[in-house]
Parts: structure tokens; sequence; C-alpha cells
């Protein structure tokens, strides 16, 4: 599989909750940077820390952050650029924006994310800022830099 297919794997895989594909396309060692200032936002390094953080994104929206459409796919050797669109409703806040996601392939796996949103400060009213759920690891990213996947 091409960095593009493996990218393509991944949105589906995250649109349909099909965590089977999740773990199989996501290394254990995925770095995950998550922007902005919410109780998500920082680098989040291996599975024993994105796995969790994403399972309580879905929990505080109930279930309905996703990402609702994916365009165009851009591959520059091991990494791929993916423009999207991403919504859901957490914490009083309705979310619809586009965002692009930025994927490093290694080894036929996801090893790096790198998440940017168009309203980063929507995003972090959307997330709030329960900092119980930052890793002590976690590297504050600046508000106006990358955004988040499902």
């Amino acid at each position: 599989m091409t960095g593009i297919d493996i990218s393509k794997a991944y949105i589906h895989a995250v649109q349909t909750g099909d965590q089977t594909a999740l773990i199989r396309l996501i290394s254990p060692d995925v770095i995950w940077h998550q922007p902005g200032n919410h109780q998500f936002s920082g680098t989040h390094r291996g599975m024993a820390q994105v796995g969790p953080m994403l399972g309580k994104m879905m929990e505080i929206s109930k279930g309905t952050f996703t990402i609702t459409h994916a365009s165009h796919y851009m591959a520059n050797g091991d990494w791929v650029a993916v423009t999207l669109e991403f919504a859901g409703e957490a914490n009083g806040v309705k979310l619809k924006q586009p965002g692009v996601d930025l994927i490093r392939i290694e080894h036929s796996q996801i090893a790096e994310v790198r998440l940017f949103s168009s309203d980063p400060a929507q995003e972090d009213l959307f997330w709030g800022r329960g900092a119980e759920n930052e890793p002590e690891s976690a590297v504050r990213a600046p508000s106006t830099g990358p955004r988040a996947a499902a």
C-alpha cells in the first residue's frame, strides 16, 4: 500500500469507527500532535497515550465528532497531507470546520500525525480546558497551529 492508500484507509476507519483497522494502521509508537489550547492539546507519544485521548474525545462529544469529508490526498515522500472537514457537538458548541491532517508513514503504518484547524479558538471551546486528560509529557502546540483528527 502507498502512503495515500494507508491514509485513505485511516480516514475511512475513523469515519466508520473501525477500531480493528485503526489498530492495524497506526503504529504503537505513533507521535500525535494535537493543536490548540484545550484539554487534549500537546504531543502524545504511543498508543498508550493516543488511544485513551481519542476515546475521551468520543466520550465528550457523545460520539458526534467525526471527519465528515476528506477530499485531497497529497503525498511527498513519507508524508501525506489530507484536506478534510470535521464536525461534532460538545460542551454546548457545534463544531464544523475545514482542516488538514498531515500523516507520516513508516513501515506501512502511521508513525506521526500533525493536525491543523481553520478555527483553533472554536476547537478550544469545543474540547474545553480539563487538564486532567493531558499527559505529563505533552508539549503545548500553539493555538494557531495543528488540529485534531478523530
